[in-house]
């Protein structure tokens, strides 16, 4: 599953990882020299910690090395993305190989430092064509100016997880497919307390865990970048149409405060008191991982999962997402980086090794072959999501040279929006480009 704080943790690193360029030597898999048919250990560090995610990790190790009986691999898991760049600013034999981050909003910044190696030549030696292993979405958010330092392991796709149960006696009887209509079952749903709430439909406020600007923009299809490489924020017409539709299902459940104090009640979101579980939520944006979740924290209700609404005028669109999922890359100053693709080329190409990841921590897979497979465990609800997934025009975040840093810079402004302290959303757009576009262009 992904962690939350993928924005936040990303802010931080951007130092980190700034500094880690002056120290790369930004060596690229065609320079690699080591023999991978000789004995070698890989130190392979990831950041997976629940017990079930350490277990499926072990698992596909001990498939890979029986495969490969002369590469060994060291795993270290719970490693964060800051701990990952110090030990790569470190060096030496005990600094990871290969890496697999949840940061996917980092990738701009890994392939610009050069703290990844580009895969480009290893894929072609090895006579792999990524845009027929790949869904085209997954590639966009693990290469940066056509430098692939990344390929995807597992997939997240974000949609609509709801309570059957709370829908059939509100007399609701099937999920909302455009934003009206999401507005209004989420009105139909919500049952008020005094000065509190009982029931929300929804919590729409952009602190509701997976409920982000980007995750809800998706659905609006924008582009957030011109032809010219600049913010496109201000001009394409999605991001205020997002905005204003979110500030208005705000406005319609009880305001920002009345939600928000209602909020700092709910459970942690990877506990079993994470609102949905315990019915304060009757509808939650997000990922595959949910239904599994709840139904171990023993929820009394039946789970339903759709795709996320979608704008009034795109509902034949229906059925699209936001994607996004954990990376897998080879640190540039590793001296066994072809030992290291052998790896990297089994946990993100195998279908079999894929497959049975996707299965042990209920993600999507990340590879066509394996969406396909019949080896793949589909639930009805697991199912949604796997056709998000597939959905051609589900989209993503794009990489930039700044990391996640301009997402930020647009979710501070609709934090702004949502509170009701922004009176002219084009113009506050029209600033947010502008620093956006300063950013980049000192990241770059």
């Amino acid at each position: 599953m992904p962690r939350t704080g993928r924005l936040t943790a990303a802010a931080t690193l951007l130092a980190a990882i700034s500094v880690l360029a002056t120290a790369c030597t930004g060596q690229g898999g065609n320079t690699a020299a080591d023999d991978p048919g000789k004995d070698v250990t890989l130190n392979f560090w990831h950041g997976w910690s629940a017990p079930s995610e350490i277990k499926a990790i072990e698992e596909n190790i001990a498939r890979f090395e029986k495969a490969h009986p002369n590469i060994k691999v060291q795993v270290t898991g719970n490693m964060t993305d800051d701990k990952i760049n110090q030990a790569l600013r470190a060096g030496g034999d005990k600094a990871p190989d290969v890496v697999a981050s949840f940061t996917t909003d980092s990738v701009g910044k890994f392939c610009n430092s050069r703290a990844f190696a580009d895969l480009n030549p290893l894929l072609k030696k090895s006579g792999i064509d990524k845009e027929k292993v790949f869904p085209k979405t997954l590639l966009e958010y693990t290469q940066f100016n056509g430098n692939q330092c990344t390929l995807p392991l597992l997939n997240d796709a974000y949609g609509l997880v709801y309570n059957k149960t709370a829908f059939a006696a509100a007399g609701i009887t099937e999920p909302p497919r455009t934003w009206s209509q999401f507005t209004e079952v989420a009105q139909k749903l919500t049952k008020t307390s005094g000065d509190s709430y009982e029931q929300v439909g929804l919590m729409p406020t952009y602190h509701g865990y997976e409920t982000t600007p980007m995750r809800l923009a998706a659905q609006w299809s924008p582009t957030y970048f011109g032809a010219d490489g600049k913010s496109n924020l201000a001009k394409d017409p999605a991001f205020a149409k997002m905005l204003t539709a979110q500030k208005d299902l705000v406005d319609k459940l009880g305001g920002y405060e009345k939600l928000e104090r209602f909020r700092n009640t709910f459970g942690d979101e990877w506990s079993a008191e994470h609102p949905f579980h315990t019915g304060k939520v009757a509808m939650q944006v997000d990922g595959e991982w949910r239904p599994s979740m709840a139904k171990e924290a023993g929820v009394p209700f039946e789970i339903g999962t759709a795709p996320l609404p979608v704008p009034d005028d795109q509902a034949a669109d229906y059925g699209k997402g936001y994607l996004s999922g954990t990376i897998m890359g080879i640190a540039s100053g590793s001296a066994k980086q072809n030992a290291s693709w052998e790896l990297v080329k089994y946990m993100t190409t195998d279908t079999e090794a894929v497959v049975a990841f996707a299965n042990a921590i209920h993600n999507v897979p990340s590879t066509l072959a394996a969406l396909e497979s019949p080896d793949l465990q589909v639930t009805p609800e697991s199912k949604t999501f796997l056709d998000i997934a597939r959905h051609p025009k589900s989209g993503t975040t794009p990489a930039q040279a700044d990391g996640g840093t301009y997402q930020l810079t647009f979710q501070d402004f609709a934090y702004a929006v949502e509170k009701g302290a922004v009176a002219d959303i084009p113009a506050g757009l029209a600033k947010v480009d502008q620093q956006i576009d300063t950013d980049i262009a000192k990241a770059k």
